[in-house]
Parts: structure tokens; C-alpha cells; sequence
């Protein structure tokens, strides 16, 4: 099934090098997403990179499931993107100077669908597309409020 893309963005004021210390080491993610418990490197990665590989632990209510993703790109300064291997969504962020600031986009996009396992399990338990897309926007929204909050700290 095609999904939409989810993007939202916000200004920081801090420097793009802050926030890019921040959204670049994925087992940060926990602090600010509500939806990940934790996050740790697979074996065998020991920083994060072009094809490092990384297990999440996530929550939804009162499910709770393990995702591994891989990311897929990393340009350092700019922009990390991972795919999720079990819904085949690919998360990022982008980080762009703006004048003392920063401009930070969350975007999730999936350009080969969303895999037949995740529509059933987020119909069957996460309220069904429309209610877990609007979750995800919300998500997305709290994610880059508290990446703000600790980059201007």
C-alpha cells in the first residue's frame, strides 16, 4: 500500500552542528520520540554510519514491538535516513544552517509501500491507518519540540 509522506520541520536556535550532534546518534532516540523505548547498534556496529544497523524498542498504547533498521543515508552535517526492515518506512533528518539557527525536518516516506504485516497489525491494533498516520504526525511534531528543547539548553 502507498503511504503519504510525513514531513514537519522546526526552527532551533542553536547551531547546526549542535542539532547534528543530536539527531545523528540514533540511540538518542528514546529521549525525544514517543514512541521509542530504546534503541541500541547491532553487533557488530559500533558508531553510527552508512549501513550501521540498529534495534528499536517502541511502544503504541499498550503494545509494545521490536523494529531493526539500517540507515541508508548519511551525509555528516546534513542528513540521516533510516529504513525500518519489518514496515519498509524510511525515517530522517535533515539539519540546514538558518541564519543563527537551524532549520531541523523530521520526514518519513515510503517509496515501496508500507509492507502487508504493518497494515495488519496497525489495523488490527493500532486503530487503523488514519488514526496510527495522525499518531505518527503528532509524534513527529513532540519528537522535534523536546530535539529543540535540548539543542537550545
Amino acid at each position: 500500500m502507498n503511504a503519504p509522506t510525513l514531513e514537519d520541520s522546526v526552527h532551533i536556535d542553536a547551531p547546526a552542528a549542535d542539532v547534528w550532534s543530536l539527531v545523528s546518534d540514533v540511540c538518542r532516540m528514546p529521549e525525544w520520540s514517543p514512541q521509542v523505548d530504546s534503541t541500541r547498534l547491532r553487533a557488530g556496529f559500533d558508531e553510527v554510519a552508512l549501513g550501521a544497523q540498529f534495534t528499536n524498542r517502541n511502544s503504541f498504547g499498550e503494545l509494545e514491538w521490536t523494529t531493526h533498521a539500517e540507515v541508508v543515508r548519511f551525509e555528516p552535517g546534513k542528513e540521516i535516513a533510516f529504513r525500518v526492515e519489518e514496515n519498509w518506512v524510511i525515517w530522517s533528518f535533515s539539519v540546514a544552517p538558518d541564519g543563527d539557527g537551524t532549520v531541523l525536518t523530521q520526514r518519513r516516506e515510503a517509496p515501496d509501500g508500507i509492507s502487508e504485516l504493518s497494515l495488519e497489525l496497525t489495523n488490527g491494533f493500532m486503530g487503523g491507518v488514519e488514526v496510527f498516520t495522525e499518531s505518527m504526525r503528532d509524534g513527529m511534531r513532540e519528537t522535534l519540540t523536546r530535539i529543540k528543547e535540548q539543542a537550545e539548553a
